[in-house]
């Protein structure tokens, strides 16, 4: 079997940065079938109501998203999964995955994030394979805990050695530039000025992943109320894109 499809039940040591920014360029790329392209997050109900109408309010509002609502428990997730998944202790992971699921703050917020979890899983284990991250995966289901986002990440992550001051923040990137591109359809912008509104949450991608890197934050949770009662709204909205 080629050295690409070998299992191991070893979690890896750190990868060398190159090749661990080509493995996450391509599981967090917007061609990596996670579904991600049809989320809004809420924002198709915050433009339908009129709360983002330009590039600025854009930025605006996918700041708060990162800064206090799922960028910031998503970076909190993502860390402890790490940590569960390192130290193989599997009770860890399973209270850190149900918290995770119970965090999402509306029916269709928690649909994004397992049906992209599942995905994500699916197609790691396929291509990626190895044998901890399948028994792990396995035990979650055993117990019935569901596997959002950035716990899958989390998990695949760390079997193959990627370092979490890595996967964090260009996790958060994704996020962001998936919500900017809902945006650049909804709202609409041009395809510049979405790039403009990307360029700006830069540092806010990078002070909310060196807050869940560093432990800044006890605990996760989110206060961004606005997206969560969008999510509601958009359960019901007349005409729809987008899944969230």
């Amino acid at each position: 079997m080629g050295a690409a499809m070998a299992t191991s039940t070893r979690i890896r040591t750190p990868m060398a940065d190159t090749e661990a920014l080509l493995r996450l360029q391509s599981w967090l790329s917007p061609a990596f079938p996670t579904g991600a392209f049809s989320y809004s997050h809420g924002l198709e109900a915050a433009v339908d109501d009129g709360l983002v109408g330009n590039a600025d309010g854009l930025t605006l509002w996918l700041a708060g998203v990162l800064r206090f609502g799922t960028g910031r428990t998503d970076a909190w997730i993502l860390v402890e999964t790490g940590e569960a998944m390192g130290s193989r202790d599997d009770d860890r992971l399973a209270d850190v995955a149900a918290l995770a699921a119970a965090l999402c703050g509306a029916a269709e917020l928690s649909l994004e994030s397992r049906a992209q979890g599942a995905a994500f899983l699916g197609t790691v284990r396929a291509v990626w394979p190895h044998d901890r991250l399948a028994m792990a995966t396995e035990g979650l289901a055993r117990a019935q805990v569901p596997v959002t986002l950035p716990v899958a990440v989390g998990m695949a992550a760390t079997v193959h050695g990627l370092p979490m001051e890595l996967v964090v923040p260009l996790y958060l990137n994704a996020l962001a530039a998936n919500m900017v591109s809902a945006g650049v359809r909804l709202v609409p912008l041009g395809q510049t000025d979405g790039q403009r509104v990307v360029a700006a949450l830069e540092p806010v991608v990078a002070e909310v992943a060196a807050r869940a890197l560093r432990r800044t934050d006890a605990e996760p949770g989110s206060a961004a109320l606005s997206v969560d009662l969008c999510a509601m709204r958009h359960e019901t909205q007349y005409t729809r894109l987008f899944r969230s």
